[in-house]
């Protein structure tokens, strides 16, 4: 789960990506530069700040997702509002960034190191996520739809072993199709087959993950004390609120 990347590879990406921070002061205008191949994923062509909207917008969106405060989300939607900023704020401030909430060069460059070339987290991938099918077909939503799904989910992830530690965390199921989902049993509207569920095995203690997952967006909460899940800790992303793990106070 926890991918090695070469140092090669963070080099080369790490000098591409300060192309990006470059920036030069003309008549009291900052004007940053672009950097087209900064990044194999993604990259940003200027700063973000509120009010502003765009794919570069949702792009930042989906990887701050994890960072919305307790009990919220984070609509990716393209558009740059208080909640969106409050996000960045807290990103900043996780890693150790100037925290103002404009997404800059300095943040910028820390997502660039926080993710591979498919777009997913560095400590988690869709293989791990996904271990029912390779076409992330035969769910309750399109196989796009699951797969994005899941990567959302997986930024939410990178928060939040951020915020534990960066210990490592430990998927036990991710994407169920519905033949999958039929064979371990699962439940019929469980969210493995919208993309978005995972269960999370070994350590931090189940507990403990139930109630930090509490502040990283998810808003489907299963754990210990819940029927069928003293085992692990299950989370999703229900359109509301679904928290229940009575042994964890939750």
């Amino acid at each position: 789960m926890n991918r090695r990347t070469t140092v090669l590879r963070r080099l080369g990406r790490a000098m591409a990506a300060c192309a990006l921070a470059a920036v030069t002061t003309l008549v009291g205008v900052t004007v940053t530069s672009s950097a087209a191949q900064a990044d194999g994923c993604y990259t940003w062509g200027r700063s973000l700040s509120s009010g502003m909207s765009g794919e570069d917008v949702r792009q930042l969106q989906i990887r701050v997702s994890g960072y919305p405060g307790y009990g919220a989300r984070i609509a990716i939607d393209g558009a740059f509002g208080p909640a969106t900023r409050s996000a960045v704020i807290r990103f900043q401030q996780a890693y150790g960034l100037s925290a103002d909430g404009i997404a800059g060069p300095q943040t910028f460059n820390q997502l660039y190191a926080l993710q591979d070339d498919d777009c997913t987290p560095v400590n988690f991938t869709y293989g791990e996520w996904n271990r029912c099918n390779g076409d992330w077909s035969g769910g309750a939503v399109s196989a796009s739809s699951a797969r994005f799904n899941a990567l959302v989910s997986m930024w939410k992830l990178q928060a939040m072993r951020r915020a534990l530690g960066s210990v490592p965390l430990y998927i036990s199921s991710g994407f169920r199709s519905y033949s999958c989902n039929s064979a371990v049993g699962g439940a019929s509207n469980s969210r493995h087959l919208y993309g978005d569920g995972v269960d999370l095995t070994g350590s931090p203690s189940f507990c403990r993950l139930a109630q930090q997952a509490r502040y990283h967006g998810f808003s489907n909460i299963l754990g210990p004390g819940y029927p069928g899940h003293d085992d692990h800790t299950h989370l999703g992303n229900t359109p509301s609120q679904s928290w229940s793990a009575p042994s964890c106070g939750i």
